[in-house]
């Protein structure tokens, strides 16, 4: 089963791509650097490579010998995590770290070692995600199944009502399901789809890859950890887990308020050409939001994720240059009389989510038209 294809249009405001391409192409060459990492991103790779291995290795040597203290040290590998998500594997996984792809793939792997699996990330993030964006039946980061609702189009449960309170417990769970369960339902999900290359042939070497690295995975944090030190058994789970929810809800509040929200839209192809009106660089600029592009803090941790508008405009561009690129990218939209959301503070974003998840719960045709 493939997916039927979408077309953009290519007609309307497509003068907009072209001088916003031009534009932002044109400040790299006047200030005449590179489009990839700097030293500062190379400085932030060791940092948050070292904020999850650091209190492993410390974890591992037993200087930490009580169960608070071991908590403490996984909690902080999950701020780790979530910054090695957000901000290393983010950018490699989208060939924005290095002109060389051999070092994007390297440094992308970094993923599986933390316990995901790249080809399923890219395949759901980079292919549909991306391509696809809030669209009903192909961005899967709006069909999170039954037991949440983020579309308007999606069907409305009666349990969605109460959406907006327990939805961070499942937020937080996001990482703690990719590494039990949802990467195989992933790629198998993938190959009915079509998008692994290579037919069954390709499809067994992707999961006996992904396998290896589960395993590896599961080796370093659990039976190392059991071999080495002199520790209940059920205390690994505890601390796999806590770090995981920490990590899992810090991912999820960066990226729902960026799509998920009363200004974005969620747009229907149009049949029976499955076409959608909107030219694609137009499509992400109505389906996307900022938030909080004076938090230099914010911005230096979630790997310049808060620009979301910019990242999807130029994914193969490094974030470290979102906030410059940020200026162009909003004049050019005024210029053009389109969208450009941006929402002031990061709470400020948080709470028009929590709003967006309360009337997808309460309504099944949202009262505000563009939703739509």
């Amino acid at each position: 089963m493939g997916i039927q294809a979408i077309r953009f249009s290519r007609d309307n405001t497509t003068d907009f791509a072209k001088v916003l391409r031009t534009r932002v192409k044109g400040y790299f060459k006047e200030k005449n650097i590179s489009k990839h990492a700097n030293t500062k991103m190379v400085v932030k790779t060791i940092f948050m490579i070292a904020l999850y291995f650091v209190p492993y290795g410390i974890f591992l040597s037993g200087a930490v010998e009580s169960y608070w203290g071991m908590v403490g040290l996984y909690l902080i590998m999950g701020l780790g995590l979530a910054g090695i998500g957000l901000s290393i594997m983010h950018d490699a996984n989208h060939g924005a770290y290095s002109k060389n792809e051999k070092v994007n793939n390297l440094i992308g792997k970094i993923l599986n070692v933390v316990g995901g699996y790249d080809f399923n990330w890219r395949t759901q993030h980079n292919v549909l995600h991306h391509s696809f964006t809030n669209i009903e039946g192909y961005d899967e980061d709006i069909d999170p199944g039954t037991v949440l609702r983020f579309s308007p189009h999606a069907e409305r449960k009666k349990a969605h009502k109460y959406q907006h309170y327990y939805a961070w417990f499942f937020y937080s769970l996001m990482t703690f399901l990719w590494i039990t369960f949802k990467d195989f339902v992933q790629l198998n999900r993938y190959k009915r789809m079509g998008l692994i290359e290579g037919g069954k042939k390709g499809f067994r070497l992707k999961m006996l890859d992904m396998i290896l690295w589960k395993v590896f995975y599961y080796a370093y944090m659990v039976a190392v950890p059991l071999l080495v030190l002199d520790i209940d058994w059920w205390m690994m789970p505890i601390l796999l887990i806590s770090m995981h929810l920490v990590a899992g809800l810090i991912l999820a509040c960066i990226f729902q308020p960026a799509h998920v929200v009363p200004d974005t839209h969620f747009p229907l192809p149009k049949q029976p050409d499955n076409n959608i009106e909107n030219v694609w660089f137009a499509h992400q600029l109505e389906t996307t939001a900022n938030f909080a592009p004076k938090n230099k803090l914010l911005s230096w941790y979630v790997g310049g994720l808060n620009y979301q508008v910019e990242h999807h405009l130029f994914p193969g561009i490094c974030h470290v240059h979102y906030p410059e690129i940020s200026k162009i990218v909003e004049k050019t939209a005024k210029e053009f009389n389109l969208p450009y959301h941006s929402f002031e503070t990061f709470r400020g974003a948080l709470v028009a989510h929590t709003r967006m998840l309360r009337d997808l719960g309460r309504y099944d045709e949202l009262p505000n038209a563009t939703y739509i």
